[in-house]
């Protein structure tokens, strides 16, 4: 069911102590929209069980998707609030092709539904410090910050001709900004040099920086002006963080649930042959579905943003809730290999690439 894959520091910490959940001291959520599907049941199981009773600080660290999940992860009953994720998440359809604004629009009840009644989970956020939320927003600048449509596209088009050739060469237009919960030391190494910023997660900014997080260049609109981060047009963190590709400076080890057994670092490597650095990974466990699993799925595939496209919303949400149901498998899964202790199946995170 799940492919189990870890950097050269990771595997040999794991044969020398064991797998178990004193190991880690991060845990990565990648962007992905509603390929996180496949990994609900995972998450359930991880911040319900494997991570349950924990006294020690965890960075909980999350670009898009993975900042609304790390939302569920760092409150008081993060099952409850990941149940409310996927109902609010089936919940959304569309009238013919949605506007930016229309569809960052339909964002605000998912979060209204994350964070549960009075939102009270805004408070369990910000004051967590065993589970410590970071929402990673890239913040624009140029053409790409504009909500023009063709100016936007100019800014994005420069964006792709640049990242074709150097990666590091869009961080003239983005800038990394980290919203973190206040008793957070989290420090990363980034080799492309992308310059980056934290902000202590507020009452005052949870709600615009989570959205922020999510908000996709020309599918949804941005945010502007997020309190405690200065004026300026916030977007998609998956931008400059899609799956990942910097180095988290910490002894601990890293627990990384992926939806595929591809990383791409940034958003605009998703059709390039670029792929992560293994030293940035030498310290990480990746977990993530095998291609028999999702061979066995319908359609022969995870949930995507495509769907809202070419399925009925009766027939999207019939396949989506199948996946989610089977993403219970997943989980069953990695608690079977945590019991069992068979590092046979662990293999290099150089494989990946």
């Amino acid at each position: 069911m799940l492919n189990i894959y870890a950097g050269n520091n990771a595997l040999k910490t794991i044969e020398q102590e064991g797998f178990k959940p004193e190991l880690f001291s991060s845990f990565l959520g990648a962007s992905g929209g509603p390929k996180w599907f496949v990994l609900s049941g995972l998450d359930k199981y991880i911040f319900g069980n494997f991570f349950a009773g924990r006294t020690e600080p965890l960075n909980v660290i999350g670009s898009s998707i993975g900042s609304f999940r790390a939302a569920c992860f760092c409150q008081d009953k993060p099952v409850e609030a990941i149940n409310r994720f996927i109902d609010a998440y089936l919940s959304v359809t569309y009238e013919g092709r949605p506007t930016p604004e229309q569809v960052t629009e339909s964002s605000v009840p998912i979060i209204k539904a994350i964070l549960g009644d009075d939102d009270e989970g805004i408070a369990q956020i910000v004051n967590n410090e065993v589970f410590k939320a970071h929402f990673i927003v890239s913040k624009s600048h140029g053409l790409v910050a504009k909500e023009n449509k063709y100016l936007q596209m100019l800014g994005l088009l420069k964006s792709v001709t640049l990242n074709a050739v150097k990666r590091s060469l869009i961080k003239s237009q983005y800038r990394r900004y980290i919203f973190q919960q206040s008793a957070s030391e989290l420090a990363i190494t980034d080799p492309d040099g992308f310059i980056t910023k934290s902000v202590s997660l507020s009452s005052d900014n949870l709600r615009d920086s989570l959205l922020a997080s999510g908000c996709i260049p020309l599918v949804m609109a941005g945010v502007k002006d997020i309190k405690g981060a200065g004026k300026g047009m916030y977007r998609d963190g998956g931008i400059i963080d899609y799956h990942f590709d910097i180095k988290i400076d910490d002894p601990g080890l890293t627990l990384y649930p992926h939806f595929s057994s591809t990383i791409k670092p940034g958003w605009f490597d998703k059709g390039l042959k670029r792929s992560f650095s293994a030293k940035n990974y030498a310290n990480t466990v990746v977990i993530c579905p095998s291609d028999e699993f999702i061979q066995s799925l319908p359609f022969q595939k995870i949930s995507d943003r495509k769907d809202f496209e070419k399925m009925s919303d009766k027939d999207r949400v019939v396949y989506w809730k199948t996946i989610i149901s089977r993403s219970k498998e997943l989980a069953d899964d990695f608690a079977d290999f945590t019991k069992k202790q068979d590092f046979s199946r662990i293999k290099l995170v150089e494989s990946l690439q």
